[in-house]
């Protein structure tokens, strides 16, 4: 099993920054792909960023390409997503996933462990 918190989450105006920050237990994180997702009110959970096992290979949702940056730190077990120029409907709860194997996927059901959000919300 695998144990996921995240945190960083908070209120922010549009333009600001944010970095969230996913912290594993249970199992090192070495051999997992790491997703981080989003879901708005009234709104499925969305794909976010990627990032696989070795951090080599990331993958991106068109709607953060070049504001958002997903790294992690094995060492610390633990992966980050930094948040720059942020906008109104990157409102949502943001959540941190882990898929057993080396590949990046932007598919909720290919992961097998969520923690349970952090709260985002970017003023206008």
């Amino acid at each position: 099993q695998v144990q996921l918190v995240e945190s960083g989450g908070g209120l922010v105006q549009a333009g600001g920054s944010l970095r969230l920050s996913c912290a594993a237990s249970g199992r090192t994180l070495r051999k997992y792909a790491m997703g981080w997702f989003r879901q708005a009110p009234r709104k499925g959970r969305e794909f976010v960023a990627a990032v696989s096992w070795n951090g080599r290979t990331t993958r991106y949702a068109d709607a953060v390409k070049g504001r958002f940056t997903l790294s992690r730190d094995n060492a610390k077990n633990t992966v980050y997503l930094q948040m720059n120029s942020l906008k109104p409907e990157d409102t949502a709860v943001y959540y941190c996933a882990a898929r057993g194997g080396p590949t990046v996927s932007g598919s909720v059901g290919d992961y097998d462990y969520w923690g349970q959000g952090t709260q985002v919300t970017v003023s206008s």
